[in-house]
């Protein structure tokens, strides 16, 4: 029968429970002492590539063996969900079975208040990491939105890995840092770089843990060009000054867009029903993503050898 190996929806049981101070502190505190590796792949700037990084990493830990689920913060657009449902889809027409995270969806709050917003969904996000804990999953992959808002930065706080893809431009660097308009010097942080620093704060006092902060540049142009470096020279000054480490990231190549549609990644091109044909381009893709799994150095996945 078709489907998505090893993956499904999690249902959510009844949340408003959880808005009760003495219920959602106890999934709070499981939460966030989840024995899963949380992985928040965000930036305030949408048109990064973030689904296109999170849904491909997620399938990459699948095939090595990982249990992985995955959250989609961004309750507006839902990129990540919408590629999701069409990799359901395309594997009931095509009779395939796919490897594919656990789901977890959140629903958006139907409080009034900001206060009680807030409180929901801090506690629709904390059920939603300790229900696939509890489901046995190794990683946890969250898919932020392209803006700044509440359950993207409660979610920042329970990471142990923040992955932000930038697009070679200022205007994603901005994201991240104050640019001298005539020298191209860093000036200072930006807000972006400021909450992550501070969540890196909260991990090492009240956890005792280290978050990972790692910069990747994606939809990189082929071609060098004077823009390509100046963008290259200020996140190697900004990573030093900020403490994040930079990944080479992905190319920019239509595959991606192509993709997208039929709920595929580059690890799945030579499935059945796949109509798309396998390069070398797609090869070089897949090294790219091989690279950024050696430079993440999960801890789980030590001295294993990557195959896909």
């Amino acid at each position: 029968m078709a489907g998505l190996r090893g993956a499904g929806d999690v249902s959510m049981s009844d949340v408003t429970s959880l808005t009760a101070p003495e219920e959602a502190k106890k999934v709070e505190e499981r939460a966030r002492n989840t024995t899963a590796h949380v992985i928040i792949v965000g930036n305030e700037k949408g048109g990064a590539g973030k689904s296109t990084v999170a849904i491909h990493l997620a399938v990459a830990l699948t095939r090595m063996g990982k249990k992985v689920g995955m959250v989609d913060l961004d309750l507006r657009q839902g990129t990540l969900s919408k590629y999701l449902n069409n990799r359901k889809k395309w594997c009931e027409k095509f009779n395939v079975t796919l490897p594919n995270p656990l789901v977890h969806k959140i629903e958006p709050s139907v409080a009034r208040h900001l206060d009680e917003i807030e409180a929901d969904e801090s506690a629709r996000w904390a059920h939603a990491v300790d229900t696939l804990t509890e489901a046995g999953c190794d990683f946890i992959i969250a898919d932020s939105p392209g803006s700044d808002n509440y359950l993207a930065r409660t979610a920042h706080g329970y990471a142990d890995t923040i992955i932000t893809p930038v697009n070679d431009s200022f205007v994603d660097f901005a994201l991240l840092g104050e640019v001298d308009p005539d020298t191209f010097e860093v000036s200072r942080p930006s807000q972006y770089s400021e909450m992550v620093w501070e969540c890196r704060k909260r991990k090492a006092i009240f956890q005792k843990k280290t978050l990972d902060w790692v910069v990747m540049r994606n939809r990189v142009a082929m071609l060098d060009s004077r823009n390509k470096r100046r963008v290259g020279d200020g996140l190697k000054k900004l990573s030093e000054r900020v403490g994040f480490r930079l990944a080479p990231g992905f190319a920019e190549r239509v595959i991606y867009r192509e993709l997208f549609p039929l709920g595929l990644t580059l690890l799945d091109l030579t499935e059945h029903g796949s109509t798309v044909q396998f390069t070398m381009s797609h090869v070089a893709a897949r090294q790219e993503l091989r690279d950024l799994i050696m430079l993440l150095k999960f801890p789980s996945l030590a001295g294993q050898k990557i195959q896909f």
